[in-house]
């Protein structure tokens, strides 16, 4: 028989906050976020200062309603029971009201999303299975889930995922968010300093190609101004390739297209703040790089061309390393990046159809894929 979940005193876990812990509660269950909280959107010291209370009014707001997704991601830190009683442990100063007894189906809600989480961490009285097989290879197994497989990728774990058999294309299939930075910046600044002096020499004129008499000059003076277009044109690139490649949905009946899709974005939607899948790693990524850059020396003249490139390849950097701290980064509230954390989050947690903009959202306004302000009426 397997052994019910353990029960907590208040006292227990008022004793185990002193001690820096993040225990919260949901009713009587109780939740130990103190491996989450350097990555809760909100920041971490909106966790802490929860840490020993009730959060199931938090959770519906305001500011921010959670979603089905972030009460299910909950699940995963369940430890056990507040014991008969105790269940009030109310914040310190203030007390939580809103949701609460009055709430039906909870525990029914609850058992269906810890179910459907497949984590070892998230049981409910012994209950955890998943559509797939965590101990083996991912990659293999997404083709078969059909019709469940957009459904399925959409429920974020908090896990690392094991994409192949092979401990070689594995290590390939990962990087530290520090090796993008380490690959390419030399590259972008080598790149600069060659585009520069190119210009410099006086003889790249814009539509040489066509016409002498009336081509036009691209003076030195230009490169930061050209450097700035590439990574315009990246931020565009970003947008579209987020949107129309990895949000695709493959066809439910072709294994292949669901494997393919899994590998370029769905794995990062399943497993969203595993640190070793947040950046692009740099064997495939220069492929990618250098079909861009063949198809920029095919429109423009070989200078021109090559200053776009590399200030698209600083965007990309850019890209690339703001990505990973908008998952694993503590921006300060209030800040650009504080509102481009929570805005990304809310992409992976609830709007997956919108928000594509990662490193800027400002595409999202001219394509109408912005995600929508929340909105709070008090309720009777």
């Amino acid at each position: 028989a397997t052994a019910g979940p353990r029960s907590f005193s208040a006292a227990e876990v008022r004793a185990r906050c002193a001690q820096g812990a993040c225990l919260v509660s949901c009713h009587r269950r109780l939740y130990d976020l103190s491996g989450f909280v350097r990555l809760h959107p909100g920041g971490e010291q909106l966790l802490r200062r929860r840490a020993g209370t009730d959060v199931s009014a938090a959770l519906d707001g305001p500011p921010h309603r959670h979603s089905a997704n972030a009460r299910r991601w909950l699940e995963q830190y369940y430890v056990g029971e507040i014991e008969p009683g105790d269940e009030q442990v109310p914040p310190r100063g203030r007390t939580e009201t809103g949701v609460g007894t009055g709430s039906t189906g909870t525990r029914g809600r609850q058992i269906q999303m810890a179910v459907s989480l497949g984590c070892p961490r998230c049981r409910v009285q012994g209950l955890s299975w998943d559509l797939v097989d965590w101990q083996k290879p991912l990659l293999w197994q997404v083709g078969y889930l059909g019709e469940k497989y957009d459904e399925w990728v959409h429920q974020p774990v908090d896990r690392p995922i094991r994409l192949f058999h092979s401990d070689f294309l594995e290590f390939l299939s990962k990087t530290a968010w520090y090796v993008v930075f380490m690959v390419w910046t030399p590259v972008v600044l080598y790149l600069s300093w060659v585009s520069y002096t190119s210009l410099a020499q006086g003889n790249t004129r814009l539509f040489s190609s066509f016409t002498t008499e009336y081509s036009i000059p691209v003076h030195k003076y230009y490169f930061p101004f050209i450097f700035l277009l590439g990574m315009i044109l990246w931020s565009l690139l970003e947008y579209l390739i987020h949107r129309f490649v990895f949000h695709m949905k493959p066809p439910a009946s072709n294994y292949y297209l669901i494997t393919l899709h899994f590998l370029l974005h769905g794995q990062h939607h399943k497993s969203p703040f595993d640190s070793s899948r947040l950046v692009f790693p740099p064997v495939p990524a220069s492929l990618v790089i250098g079909f861009f850059y063949g198809v920029l020396r095919l429109l423009l003249p070989e200078v021109l061309g090559l200053s776009v490139f590399v200030g698209g390849l600083c965007g990309y950097v850019i890209y690339d390393m703001m990505h990973y701290y908008l998952h694993y980064g503590s921006p300060k509230k209030g800040t650009y990046l504080y509102g481009l954390k929570a805005y990304h989050v809310k992409h992976h947690f609830e709007h997956q159809k919108s928000g594509f903009g990662i490193s800027t959202r400002f595409w999202d306004y001219p394509f109408r894929t912005l995600i929508p302000e929340e909105t709070f009426k008090k309720e009777d």
